[in-house]
């Protein structure tokens, strides 16, 4: 005889209702499926089992992947990739324009770049002694001097890189592209950050999923021996892990259907699947024993100054090859030096910053090249804003300057050996061909293969979007 308490209760009418709406929903998806018309077309929900199932855009794409160089502090334009041969001519004499405020306010003579520009490659582009291995790469990118920012200081423009706003709580760009495009990957995540040690002021927000589902929040990888958090097996046999995620599947299965559906618990459960996966895909992608000597060497692998810049430009390689979506890289301390951001002593700190990322960043575009995989990899490199090209009082350093910076792209859908904008003869204001924030994620959601008027989410009673009301995709970089 059955005791009561352990009797499956009846349907309520409520509960009964619910099931059956889904299940006429289900049979109505169904038939919608059948019609290569709605098949084909592109859903930006996360609904069923698995949200970062692979998605088609809107259009053709001409990168499936992109991986975000972060040189997190603000590099200075006219000491990388902007020459100004006015800066030496007026070199330490007061600047012959007006300025606006800056961030210190402390504005001092005009300083010319420490370093030398020379022509790289067949389009000849210029690029400072600071970068002489990616300098041999210029054919392949297409460097943006006009870029504009709308915040001059750090967690605001981190912020407004990152998500097109300058506050907390808004998704990322990596957030949107996992959402619209899903991940080709399914043991690993979608958005990865490979973490130096050096959060960038605006801290861990920045990466953030904001109103999106959590499954499109950036999963971080650190430097060491467990990169992962929370994924390390804790059974001593697989077997009874395995049999313990089957019972937890099953419980969290039937619960999500008595719950009707939920997107949130939905995500919860992917999480935890994934992380399941992890467990086996994670030491096999940070095992480097199978890369060959020549490709460590290329990296910069093989020298303590480049060894930890080179390993994250490495593993960048290599997460691109197993198919996830969207790799951001961050830079890490070196004597003291990991931001670019020298209010003083900006020729050692940027040199420290340099020596440490041109062989690696130079290294992973070639080896990409090599392999067939820029064709459909998009790289970024930059940071949320630029320098001034007066230093900071008598300090040797230069303050933030976000109205007129450089940023390049290179590989998939990018018009090799271009520059594009211009700034004014000291490297100050952008004066032709702006580019905003909003214009730089509409081109890369538009090699995705993205219109980023129409990736949008609704949330508090509104369509919601990356570029919010803003962005034109700068065609004159495109292939």
């Amino acid at each position: 005889m059955l005791c009561r308490h352990f009797m499956k209760p009846a349907l309520s009418r409520r509960e009964m209702l619910a099931r059956c709406a889904h299940g006429f929903g289900g049979l109505a998806l169904t038939a919608l499926l059948a019609d290569p018309s709605f098949a084909g077309s592109t859903t930006y929900s996360s609904w069923g089992k698995n949200p970062m199932r692979p998605r088609s855009g809107h259009h053709k794409a001409r990168a499936k992947n992109v991986i975000f160089l972060f040189m997190s502090g603000g590099p200075s334009q006219v000491d990388t990739f902007d020459p100004k041969p006015q800066l030496a001519a007026e070199n330490g004499q007061p600047i012959k324009m007006k300025v606006p405020p800056t961030q210190f306010n402390t504005i001092g003579n005009v300083m010319k770049s420490p370093w030398g520009f020379k022509n790289y490659g067949e389009s000849g582009v210029p690029v400072s002694d600071l970068f002489p291995h990616i300098a041999t790469c210029v054919d392949d990118m297409a460097i943006i001097r006009s870029m504009v920012s709308n915040f001059p200081e750090h967690s605001a423009a981190n912020y407004f890189m990152h998500s097109g706003r300058s506050q907390q709580g808004w998704p990322s760009l990596g957030a949107w592209v996992t959402y619209g495009l899903g991940s080709e990957s399914q043991d690993l995540p979608g958005f990865i950050v490979l973490d130096s040690g050096m959060i960038p002021p605006g801290g861990r927000d920045i990466f953030h999923s904001g109103f999106l589902s959590a499954t499109y929040q950036a999963s971080f990888f650190r430097q060491g021996d467990h990169p992962v958090a929370n994924i390390k097996r804790t059974e001593e046999r697989e077997e009874l892990q395995k049999g313990k995620f089957s019972l937890m599947r099953q419980l969290d299965e039937e619960f999500l259907e008595r719950a009707g559906g939920d997107d949130k618990l939905e995500a919860a459960i992917a999480n935890y699947e994934l992380a399941f996966r992890m467990q086996g895909a994670v030491p096999n992608l940070m095992d480097l024993r199978g890369e060959s000597k020549a490709t460590m060497e290329l990296y910069g692998l093989n020298d303590k100054t480049t060894e930890t810049f080179g390993r994250q430009c490495l593993l960048a390689r290599r997460l691109v090859e197993r198919g996830v979506r969207f790799v951001e890289l961050l830079t890490s301390s070196h004597e003291g030096f990991g931001s670019w951001d020298q209010h003083t002593n900006l020729e050692k700190g940027h040199l420290i910053n340099a020596v440490a990322t041109d062989k690696p960043i130079a290294g992973l575009l070639k080896d990409l090249k090599s392999r067939g995989l820029l064709d459909d990899t998009l790289v970024l490199w930059g940071g949320e804003f630029g320098r001034t090209p007066m230093a900071q009082g008598t300090f040797g350093g230069r303050d933030h300057n976000p109205y007129g910076f450089s940023m390049w792209m290179a590989g998939g859908g990018i018009k090799g050996g271009t520059i594009y904008g211009s700034t004014d003869d000291y490297g100050y204001f952008a004066v032709e061909n702006k580019v905003e924030v909003h214009d730089l994620h509409a081109t890369i959601l538009h090699l995705l293969g993205i219109d980023h008027n129409r990736l949008t989410y609704r949330f508090s009673g509104r369509d919601m979007r990356l570029t919010d009301v803003h962005g034109e995709v700068v065609h004159g970089i495109l292939a």
